[in-house]
Order: C-alpha cells, then structure tokens, then sequence
C-alpha cells in the first residue's frame, strides 16, 4: 500500500475522494465518459499538426494477449501526448479478417455437424461467417477498450468492410492494368492443412531431427548407378533428372545419359548444372522440379518435365502409381520400404535439418506447382529502397532495423497472394469457361474488372455475346489488404478530407517480428498508390518476457493474461509497468509473475505508486480550503496564473525547479520515443521530490492561519504542482489521473486528456537551489539513519551538530535550517567551521564533506549502544571472512555458475561496506 499522508491537527475536507483508490470503480466510468462525449474523435478541420497512428490490426478471432497489451500501452501513451501537445491527433482502430483463422474455426464447426463449406455452398458459408464476426469478432476490441486506449471508435474500420474492399479491388485491378499483377504455374508453399497456398512469411522453418536416405539409381544402359540422398523419399516418385556438376570429374562424363528410376521405371537424364554442390552428399543430385525450388529453377533450365504426385490435401495422386491415395508421410514409409526390398537402399543416416511449417496449419508445407496470383515485386521494391536510400524514409527507432529492413527488400522475389479459401476478398477475374468445356483451366481466359456487370462488357466484346463467367473462386492474401491499411483507412481511393489532412500517417509501433509480414508489405503498396512512405517513423519494440526470461507463446503455455492482471490490479497499473520495463528501444521486457497465485510483484509495485499519488492528491484537496477556496484555487489553475501574485518559500521554489526539470526531462524523451526512461523519471519526481519531500515540507504552514501568506504559497505550490503531475503522467496512467485532475480541477465537461500538456518555464529552473536541497535532504537522511541505529524514539528531539570548512555548504544549511529541523525532528542545530571532540560522546555519519553528529548524553545507554554495535560488527565480521574464505577456495570458484560467483562478490562488498560503517560508528562513540 501507498502512504497515508497525515496531519496532526484537523483540516476541512473539502473533497470526497474516498481514502483508498479502487480502480474498478474508476476505470470503467472513465472509459464509457470518453467515448460517449467524443473525447478522442478526430477532427480533420480543427488545424494543429497531424499526428495519426493507425492500429496494427489485430486478427477478428483473437483475444488480448500481454503483446497485444503491451503494444497498445505504448500506443496510447504517445497518442495521449501528442493529443495534449496541441496536435491534430487521430489514432484509428480496427481489425482484420484473418482469412485462414476464421476459415479453420468454422470448418472445425462444420466438421463437428458432419459437415464441409462444399455441403453448405459459398453463399451459406459466407453468411455463417459474417454471423460468427457479429457474434464472437467483438473480443478483442472490447479487450482493448477495458485497457482505456483512446482510440476514435467513430473511425474503427475492418478489413473486409465496404470501404475497404474496394480499396482492395481498385489496387488489384490497377496493378494487374500495369502489368504488375500476373497469374502463372509456379511452385508455391502449400499447407495440406488449410488446403492453400501461403506466403514465404507465413512459413516457419523449424529444425528437426530426421533422417537422410540414399538409394541406388541404375544407369539405363547398364554400365553402373548413381547414388543420391534425399529426406523427402516419397518425392522420388516425381523425380525428371539427375544433376551433377559439370565439372565433377567423377560424374560429368555421364552428362547426357539416362538413368532408370526405381519403382517407377521412367528414364530420366542426367545433367550438369554448377548450382550442384560436388561435396556435399554424394555429388548426386535428384531433381523434382514440381516438389522443391531449386529443382523447379533447374527444371525450367533443362527443360525437364513437370510431375506433380501430389493432391491438396497432402495425399499423393495417380502420378504415384502404387502409392496414390496414400497421406504423404505414409507413403514416405512405404517408398523407402519398397526401395530396401528391392536391393535400392544403401544407407540411411540420422540427420537433423529445417522443415518449413505452416505458421497457420501448424504442418510441414510442400512445395507444390500450382496456378496461382502473383505481385511483380521488383518494381514496387525498388521505388521502396529510394525512399529509403536517399531520404531515409520510413525513419526506424531503433535504427538497428533500419539494414534489417532494407535487406529484405533487396531479395524479395514475386509475392503469391491468392489463397484457397472463400473468407476473405474474393478476386476480381472472372473466367470465360465458356471457352474450355465449362471449367476453369490452367489456360483459361479471364478479364479483370471491378464487379461481374463490367467484367461481361469486356468478356462479351471479345467472346461473344454468349459467353459464360465464372468468378475466380480464390480469394486474397490477408497481407494484401493489410498493406492498404494506413490510407485504405483513411478513405483511399478516394481524395477524402481524412486522407489529405492525416496521411501520411506520423508513427507505426510494431513488433520486430512483422517487419516483412506488415511494414513492407505497407511501404511497397503505399509507395506505389501514393507516391510516399506510409508512415514517418517506424518504432520497434521488443517482446514482453515471461518471468523466467522466455518468451511467451503457446507452444510453450507460458503466457500471461492481461485481463487478469488489470482486474487484480488495474489497468493503469499494468499499463504502467509494461511501459516503466522498458530499458531502451527495442528491448524486449520480462514481467515478474506468480503461476501459483497469480500475481504479478512488478504490477503490484504500480498499484502501489497509484496508491501514493492518490494519497498525496487526497492530502492536497483536503488541505485547498473549503470548497470556494478550491474553486477560487481551481479557476486559477485553468488560467495558468496559480503562482501569481504569491509570496514563495525557498522549498517551493526548489519544488518549482525540479518540476520545470521534470517536465522538459519528459517532454525530451517522449519525443525521442524513450517510454521507459519517461515513466521512471516521473516515478521518481512523484513518489521522492513531491510526496516524500515537499508535502513533508510545507505541512507546517498548512496549519497556519487561513490568510496568512504562507499558508496561501504552499496551498497554491500543491495545487499548481498536482495539477502538472496529473497532466505529465496521464498519458501513461489516464483512468486515475482523470479522477484526481476532475476533483481538482472542478470544471464540468472538461476532460483532462483535452488539456495541455505542461511545457517548461526556465524562470523557475535553479540548478544551485537544487543542490542546495540535495545537500539538505542527504543531511536529514544521515541524521534520520543515525537516530535509528542509536535506537532514538521517533517522537523526542535530538541537537546536531553539523561540521563543514566548506562555507558554501555553512550557508546552505544555514538558508534551510528550518527545513532540517522539521524533517528530522531535531530541537538545536550547531554549524561550525571547527570541530572539537574532546569529551564528546556521540554518533556519527557524513554527508558530501559535512560531518553529521548526534551527541548522545542523555539519550542513549551508550555502553548498550556500543555493545549492540560491537554485536553487529562481530557477526559481519564473521560473514566477511566466510565469503572471503568462498571466494579464495579454487574449488568453489572452478565450480560455481558464473551468477553464482557473482552473488557472493556482491554480498562480500555489501558486507565489508556494512563493517567498515560500523567500525566508524564504534570509533565516533
């Protein structure tokens, strides 16, 4: 728990904060008040400089993760900022239709009635889709409302609504009339699970422990065999060659000759090609130009056939003689079986190696040759590398992914973007099966067009009045539409006020690991359509760490949910630490967490500092005044001019100082995306300089008569200063802030996050006031630690005796001697240039070069202080020499993990810092 501030006479409540903080009582109310008075809605004509981030669209079937959490903390803070900053600010929500999730949710439906999408029909499956979206497809966006973004609502877009989807047809359609869209029979990554194609990005290549085969070739004329390895032995069954290296002395006199396949008993050539490593394997190399991708490069080099043995769901087809019909790791055993039994088989090794998975279907892909949709890539990158190259555009924060960035790009090849589902953008070609038996064929006409009306105009002109269309019945890589996102959004291809006044959009917050499934995919296709980069500023951050280290996900069930821990503690409070932890851009964060109970140590310290300056604001407000005072207070604040006129103590001047300081300090790194730096600073100005010292400060003059001039320059100090506070932290934790600032500030439909954010006044800057109360504060703390250890009741009065031959540090103490004797409750203070000891009996300690003493005659039994003290030293004394005795044991020390080692070093310079301070302490009595 915070602390409770205290006053030891009655002062009128004016104000019904109650004494603790409840956040859900708060969080809720504030949330709906936002959204019903419009507070974040954008206004394109209102001026200001633009500043709109686009949300990175979560999936429509997903459920708020600590990422999603995390990201989304990082968002509204710097939203909120810009917002208070004055600048035209737009933060506009939505999510995506994630085609191959909401597909693989609904066939696990169907499949659980007896049921496939064929039994129902497109137009049936469609609308139990759209049914399953207005059902279940709210979760996650009313999980980010409970986080309180401030997000317009009014502008919340998806990606399969109406105004997207013809943005996602106008960029097809103009693509494909600029050549660069095309479709062709290529070979592409195919999940047997979904039954589609999908993108290299959606592929994760994982390394397993497998095997590797080598099997007998026979040359066709008899006169010897070849030897080739392979891990996929099933593929055999499609093989069209043998390549060697043309210069392989072993091999390349047999370039041009045959080889009899195994099982299938097809001759095949033997080629030469330098792609083929001599030294890896055997120096043989089979080639199944339909199955792998470098067999399809050597393939179309060759002129080798084609053979596909696969079906779509994985199984192997009639090309697999024997075999068809049979799942693909089936048949793998079977293959290898048949090739032992008939003397084909020369060896089988253990072999560890990548196997690409479908980041979706969770199976291995295939490599399979199918007719599908592709982007021409070249052109888009290299108008993207321009940007980047000669104007360094988009900006990355951390720069470190700036060449990660730009790397990809140099070796994009063409994007596959039709996926066989029917959720989704279906694509805009219809085919003129009219012209090859009513099916649509490899080689079947089409025209592309915006709707089937305009599609038969064209068809009709070039086929015949009679012709027949069929839609393609594909739809579109979810990532195509994604990379319309930030100006599909915005009204796009429209010329819309949105669009001129907020794209390009200021700042994309993402996760490193979209760069190439997301960004690039936006910079391409927003440098083409637009003719600029999306976005200014790219700012990538790291990975929320589970409390071990490891990351989160859910192979490994180690995730943490967010919604737990804001219903324990708050959503501020989580908020607050997820952005607190960050080290650096880009620095992935850990999140202490207890699996058993379900708390979390790190988000209950923010609690806790809630907590603090909930109790400080409440001591504040009840000490304003009645409640015209606090108005008159109030109104004064909301015209900036709550010092004016008033007669201000040094402590408030040191108060005022640091506060200018704070706020440039925050200012400076929000601008410079340092979140975690920003959240810490004001973590220590709040809980120390404001809470721990100035409230302690000015509660003297706060019990002096109501129009005395003192009590009138602390009530204001405290009023102007926690109006700044709540203003400088509520981008960071915006529910209690609004509370507070709403009791403070007394003014009906105003909401603070319309207010300005505070900016620095360098009158009020004074570096040497501040370093004066640095020294006068490491002073109270000396005399307060020495009281304690002399065993001194809080409550009595002690004299000190403060030595300096520093006469600046004299006067320091001298200008604050009132302050010192409060804080530290002493009743007579001694400053000398000189000291004499003589027959001194005291305890003493030291602060910068001044010496702090307590004399002790009269307080303390000292022959039992300096018996508890020689107690201590001997039982430190005696820890030092066993850690001593550890660390000089080569055994322990060859031994011990490096952390371990590490530890005892640390506790042995903690133990000789704790001896040394006690043999002072024995010394000074």
């Amino acid at each position: 728990m915070g602390e409770v501030f205290c006053l030891s006479q009655p002062a009128p409540m004016t104000v019904s904060l109650p004494p603790q903080y409840d956040p859900s009582l708060t969080e809720q109310k504030w949330q709906s008040a936002w959204e019903e008075r419009g507070v974040f809605t954008a206004n394109p004509s209102q001026g200001g400089e633009p500043f709109c981030v686009v949300i990175p669209p979560p999936n429509v079937t997903g459920s708020l993760h600590m990422g999603h959490a995390f990201e989304s903390a990082l968002i509204d803070t710097l939203v909120r900022y810009h917002r208070m900053k004055g600048d035209n600010t737009l933060w506009l929500p939505g999510t995506d239709h994630a085609s191959i999730a909401v597909q693989t949710i609904l066939e696990k439906q169907l499949k659980a009635e007896g049921k496939r999408r064929e039994d129902l029909g497109r137009e049936a499956f469609l609308e139990r889709a759209w049914r399953w979206k207005a059902e279940s497809g709210g979760t996650i966006v009313n999980q980010l409302r409970r986080l309180g973004v401030s997000v317009d609502w009014t502008r919340e877009r998806f990606t399969l609504d109406e105004g997207l989807s013809q943005a996602v047809k106008t960029a097809f359609i103009q693509l494909y009339q600029e050549g660069l869209i095309y479709r062709g029979n290529y070979l592409v990554n195919w999940c047997p699970e979904s039954q589609s194609a999908v993108s290299d990005l959606e592929v994760e290549n994982k390394v397993v422990e497998g095997h590797l085969w080598k099997f007998r070739y026979p040359l066709s004329d008899g006169a010897g065999e070849l030897v080739v390895a392979t891990t996929r032995p099933e593929t055999m069954l499609g093989d069209t060659g043998v390549a060697v290296h043309p210069e392989d002395s072993r091999y390349c006199h047999l370039i041009g000759k045959t080889v009899t396949l195994p099982l299938v008993g097809r001759e095949i050539p033997i080629i030469g090609d330098d792609w083929v490593d001599p030294e890896f394997g055997t120096g043989c190399v089979k080639v199944t130009p339909a199955h792998d991708p470098n067999d399809f490069a050597m393939g179309k080099r060759h002129q080798l056939d084609f053979i596909n043995i696969l079906n779509k769901d994985g199984s192997l087809n009639e090309n697999a003689g024997a075999f068809a019909g049979q799942d693909r790791f089936l048949a793998r055993k079977n293959v290898v079986a048949a090739l032992e039994e008939r003397g084909f088989l020369v060896q089988v090794e253990d072999y560890q190696h990548s196997v690409p998975y479908s980041d979706r279907g969770k199976v291995p892909v295939e490599p399979l040759l199918s007719t599908q949709w592709f982007v021409k890539i070249d052109p888009l990158a290299e108008k993207t590398l321009a940007f980047l190259d000669e104007a360094n555009s988009p900006q990355f924060v951390p720069e470190r992914w700036r060449k990660v960035y730009r790397d990809w790009l140099a070796k994009l090849t063409d994007w596959c973007i039709s996926r066989q589902l029917w959720w989704g953008h279906q694509i805009p070609a219809w085919y003129v099966v009219s012209e090859t038996g009513g099916e649509i064929r490899e080689h079947t006409p089409f025209v592309v067009a915006e709707n089937e009306a305009s599609a038969q105009v064209q068809a009709q002109a070039q086929y015949g009045a009679d012709c027949v269309l069929v839609q393609d019945p594909d739809v579109l890589d979810t990532w195509f539409s994604s990379g319309l996102w930030p100006f599909s959004t915005l009204g796009w291809p429209e010329k819309t006020l949105d669009l001129d006044t907020y794209y390009p959009t200021a700042t994309l917050v993402t996760g490193f690991d979209i760069i190439f499934f997301w960004v690039a995919r936006m910079t391409l296709l927003g440098g083409h359509f637009t003719g600029q980069m999306p976005f200014r500023d790219v700012y990538i951050h790291g990975l929320v760490r589970d409390e071990k280290g490891k990351k989160m996900s859910k192979s490994a069930n180690n995730g943490i949910d967010p919604l737990l821990l804001i219903n324990k503690y708050g959503a501020d409070a989580l908020r607050y630490t997820l952005i607190r932890e960050v080290a650096g851009a880009g620095q992935d964060i850990s999140l202490q967490y207890n699996r058993k109970t379900d708390e979390s140590e790190s988000v209950e310290a923010s609690r806790n500092f809630a907590n603090k300056l909930w109790n400080a604001a409440r001591f504040v407000m009840m000490n304003l005044g009645d409640r015209e005072q606090l108005a008159v207070i109030s109104e004064q604040l909301s015209e900036g001019q709550g010092l004016a006129g008033l007669e201000l103590e040094l402590a408030d001047r040191w108060l005022l100082s640091r506060l200018n300081q704070v706020i440039g300090q925050t200012r400076d790194w929000l601008d410079d995306y340092a979140f975690g730096e920003a959240a810490k600073g004001l973590y220590e100005f709040i809980w120390g300089d404001f809470c721990d010292w100035y409230i302690e400060l000015v509660k003297s003059r706060l019990w002096q008569k109501e129009d005395s001039p003192e009590r009138r320059g602390a009530q204001n100090t405290l009023a102007w200063a926690l109006d700044r506070i709540l203003r400088l932290l509520h981008p960071f934790t915006p529910h209690i802030t609004e509370e507070l600032w709403q009791t403070l500030s007394q003014r009906e439909g105003a909401f603070l996050p319309r207010q300005s954010y505070p900016e620095v006044n360098p009158d009020w800057i004074d570096p040497d006031l501040e370093r004066s109360f640095t020294l006068l504060f490491g002073a109270v703390r000396v005399i307060r630690n020495l009281r304690a250890e002399a065993g001194i009741k809080p409550g009595v009065k002690v004299p000190v005796i403060l030595q300096s031959e520093n006469p600046q540090e004299r006067e320091i103490l001298a200008q604050t001697q009132t302050y010192l004797q409060d804080l530290a409750k002493v009743e007579s203070l001694t400053l000398t240039e000189r000291l004499e000891r003589e027959n001194l009996q005291c305890i003493a300690g030291v602060v910068d070069t001044v010496q702090v003493l307590i004399p002790l005659s009269g307080l303390v039994d000292l022959e039992a202080l300096r018996g508890k003290l020689e107690k201590n030293l001997a039982k430190i004394a005696k820890e030092v020499q066993g850690l001593e005795n550890r660390l000089n044991n080569p055994g322990f020390t060859a031994k011990a993990p490096p952390e371990v080692l590490e530890g005892n070093r640390q506790s042995l310079a903690e133990a000789r810092k704790q001896m040394e301070i006690l043999q002072r302490r024995l010394q000074s009595l």
